[in-house]
């Protein structure tokens, strides 16, 4: 079942459900009047009739038009009886007292009340009031058979309106596919449809930009790939005619090495290793920060500091990081402190090198960003994702001839 039917039989029954109680309070309301009317008119003749018996007026009946007076003994028997058709049983007179009260019999109503000279009953033919209800009903169901069609015609069409926008959606969102991944183009006002088509065409697009960066991915990583493949391939050429040459084995072993810690990087990125394969240890930063930078042979000064972390994957963002202001500065131009801050370990890795060009800061930690240092665009990537992952984070602020990175982790609640 469709949207649009389910809306329109929805509306359709909340039409039906309106008309019909509509109808029918307005039927009660014009009984109620009617008969209300009646009961005021014989009320206000009983009590003017009393107190004129009560007076010792009884030859002054003041009575309005079609109301008959009629008077019974205690007994029930009929003393005055002015229409035959209007006669009450006896069991009707009972209870009559001094204050008049109106009941209703076949036909007719009629206000009761006490007098001295016996039990007065005004009645009141009420053919008028019924059939002046048949008419009512008659008309109220004229007004149904209309109403609800109409009313129905104007739902579906109502139904139809509102749909659309939803259909024209549906209909546009089928037309997409990994191949075309475009926004909806609807204009809609922001409304539930709106704000639905708006998430849609964010999705697409988040989808649409994972995509390209997929395949500048796989672009980026095929061309990293390429050119120490075609320098191994190279030396090995020249090893397989040469095979005593030891500057082609070393070069060949030193390509090979770096494809390795490539396809590591790209394998720790892909799999998302970085941020959830951590075997945590009470890490003492000052030694994994002195290691990566003996490695290097850059400067170091800091203090003892302990985090809870994996030493292993630490060491890996401090190598990445260490061997990237390397690349810009060279060994004597790098700096690497370690203090701590609150209740944070701070790690500085300071460089003087050209710095980093101020288009590319806001994406340095994203995939194959590289700087002018040259690099795979790898490294600072992964050194985010582990420091993320650690509950900390690298900043980075760069002008010409000083680049500071900092890098900081809670430390262990005994220590902060």
């Amino acid at each position: 079942m469709s949207f649009r039917l389910r809306l329109f039989l929805s509306f359709s029954l909340l039409w039906l459900l309106f008309l019909v109680g509509a109808l029918y309070l307005a039927g009660q309301g014009v009984e109620r009047a009617l008969r209300g009317h009646l009961e005021a008119t014989l009320l206000e003749d009983a009590k003017r009739a009393a107190e004129a018996y009560r007076k010792g007026q009884t030859g002054a009946l003041l009575t309005t038009g079609g109301v008959y007076l009629h008077l019974y003994a205690e007994d029930g028997e009929a003393l005055v009886l002015t229409q035959e058709a209007h006669r009450l049983p006896p069991e009707a007179l009972r209870k009559v007292g001094e204050v008049p009260r109106v009941i209703w019999q076949g036909g007719f109503a009629a206000a009761l009340v006490r007098t001295p000279l016996g039990l007065l009953a005004l009645t009141q033919d009420t053919t008028p009031i019924d059939l002046a209800q048949e008419a009512l009903r008659r008309a109220l169901l004229k007004a149904f058979f209309l109403l609800f069609p109409l009313g129905t015609a104007l739902v579906y069409l109502t139904a139809r309106l509102t749909a659309r926008p939803l259909e024209e959606a549906a209909r546009e969102i089928a037309r997409r596919n990994p191949e075309r991944l475009d926004p909806v183009p609807l204009n809609l006002p922001k409304d539930e449809f709106g704000r639905m088509v708006e998430a849609v065409n964010s999705l697409l697009f988040a989808l649409k930009e994972a995509k390209e960066k997929e395949r500048a991915f796989l672009a980026e990583a095929s061309h990293e790939l390429r050119t120490p493949l075609t320098v191994l391939l190279g030396h090995l050429d020249r090893l397989g005619r040469n095979p005593q040459d030891p500057e082609a084995l070393g070069t060949a072993r030193a390509t090979a090495e770096r494809m390795r810690r490539l396809v590591e990087d790209l394998l720790s990125l892909a799999r998302g290793e970085a941020e959830r394969t951590l075997n945590p240890h009470i890490v003492d930063l000052k030694t994994l920060a002195e290691e990566a930078a003996r490695e290097y042979g850059v400067a170091f000064q800091g203090e003892a500091l302990e985090v809870l972390g994996d030493p292993d994957r630490l060491l890996q963002m401090l190598r990445n990081l260490v061997a990237n202001g390397v690349r810009a500065a060279g060994r004597e131009g790098v700096w690497v402190r370690l203090r701590r801050e609150g209740e944070n370990a701070l790690l500085e890795v300071e460089d003087h090198g050209p710095g980093i060009p101020e288009d590319l800061l806001p994406r340095l930690f994203e995939r194959f960003a590289r700087g002018p240092g040259g690099g795979t665009g790898l490294g600072l990537a992964i050194a985010q994702a582990i420091a993320k992952a650690h509950g900390g984070e690298i900043t980075v602020e760069s002008r010409p001839g000083l680049t500071l990175f900092r890098v900081r982790l809670p430390l262990l609640e005994e220590e902060a």
